[in-house]
């Protein structure tokens, strides 16, 4: 049986399912978002702006970061192809929000610079992508594009440096596209890009004999005591006093937004039954899905949505225990965070069977869940099973972003 939450009753639906791919400094910070698309029928999108309420939910989810306490609204990269450039198809977007991002395959002819010269004069940004730097067909738009996306794979990092040597002179940034591991990064860190795309922030680098910090062995600690039977709040609180850190910030979320009206806190055991067990539980998991120095980060970012998005899709197709959901999102890439290999790090975490075998291997219907997620969050629209109708999906994602920005306020 498909349920809507009733959280998610109010937002309009859109024709297209959309994901969003950030776009990384060298100081790996988010500075834009590709903007990863398809409509209802499976075609490429010429009218996205023709409705001011889909311009308004890009702008204000898709666009949208929070970085501390202030919303900030970055760039998208969208890809137009040779028919939307040349027929005039691209609805008026606003400049400082949209990049234009022309495709490899793109026939180079006069009428198509021309085209590409127009709207950089209009004050859009102009990305190339799938640079081939033996098709000489790209030679004449390098001195109008400001970006150019190489494809570190098929291009072969071995090749990139001639490469960046034949461009330096057009004074382009350039793009790093399918960075996959840390390795890839720093190799392109020496090479000069600003800016890079991929999932080598996703990608563990296990290290022998790595140890958690203290901090997220506490953490561990009241996990397993939630956990037990006969738990209270005064046992919590025996525990959580050994890290100062951890205390301030149950403190926080219990006088947060999530509170209706600001509580009198008279002690820790009483902050923590102010929550309550099942929340406690979902905060200590988040509190632990920071980085090692205990901020979040962007696959800090990155997990809360996957677990938010899992809890909604098994909400929506009526499957109990939700927050087990949230847990395999939200732990699914923790191996990451802490450099270890993900069975030794979830020996140590006292969470079910059937959720580590979920997120080790994919397996039952909490791992088919995730896997619909992870799909989802990489644009591979084609590979979702169907199970729910089109707009749900993007309806719970879009959802699960701005939950994510609310939750890493509160972590700060």
């Amino acid at each position: 049986m498909l349920t809507t939450p009733a959280s998610l009753d109010a937002d309009d639906t859109l024709d297209v399912l959309m994901a969003r791919q950030p776009i990384y400094s060298k100081n790996q910070d988010i500075i834009a978002f590709e903007l990863l698309f398809r409509s209802a029928n499976g075609t490429d999108i010429a009218s996205i702006g023709d409705d001011a309420a889909t311009l308004d939910v890009i702008t204000n989810s898709y666009a949208s970061l929070s970085v501390g306490k202030q919303n900030q609204h970055l760039p998208c990269y969208i890809k137009v192809t040779d028919k939307i450039l040349l027929n005039d198809q691209l609805p008026e977007l606003p400049p400082n929000l949209f990049v234009l991002e022309i495709l490899g395959r793109s026939t180079i002819t006069p009428e198509f610079i021309q085209k590409v010269s127009d709207y950089a004069k209009r004050g859009y940004r102009i990305v190339l992508a799938d640079y081939d730097p033996s098709d000489l067909r790209f030679d004449p738009l390098l001195n109008t594009v400001h970006v150019v996306k190489l494809d570190i794979q098929l291009l072969g990092l071995a090749n990139i440096p001639s490469i960046v040597q034949r461009l330096r002179p057009y004074q382009l940034d350039l793009l790093a596209d399918k960075v996959e591991t840390k390795e890839e990064f720093r190799q392109c860190l020496e090479i000069g890009f600003s800016q890079y795309q991929g999932y080598f922030l996703s990608r563990p680098e296990p290290v022998k004999g790595r140890k958690i910090r203290g901090n997220k062995v506490v953490l561990l600690q009241m996990l397993a005591e939630l956990n037990r039977e006969g738990s209270t709040g005064d046992s919590l609180e025996q525990i959580a006093i050994n890290d100062a850190a951890l205390t301030y910030k149950i403190l926080k979320v219990v006088n947060s937004a999530a509170f209706k009206t600001p509580k009198e806190i008279s002690s820790l055991s009483h902050a923590i039954m102010l929550l309550g067990m099942e929340q406690m539980r979902r905060w200590v998991l988040l509190f632990l899905t920071t980085a090692q120095d205990g901020t979040p980060n962007a696959l800090t970012r990155n997990l809360l949505v996957r677990g938010r998005m899992c809890e909604l899709l098994a909400s929506m197709q009526g499957y109990d225990d939700s927050l087990n959901f949230f847990v395999v999102g939200l732990l699914s890439q923790i191996d990451a965070l802490f450099d270890q290999a993900m069975p030794d790090l979830l020996e140590g975490i006292p969470i079910q069977r059937e959720i580590k075998q979920a997120i080790l291997k994919h397996e039952g219907v909490l791992g088919t869940v995730l896997e619909e997620v992870v799909h989802y969050e990489r644009g591979e629209f084609n590979q979702l099973s169907g199970a729910l109708p089109q707009p749900y999906y993007e309806v719970a994602y879009r959802h699960s972003l701005k939950w994510s920005d609310n939750v890493m306020g509160t972590l700060v």
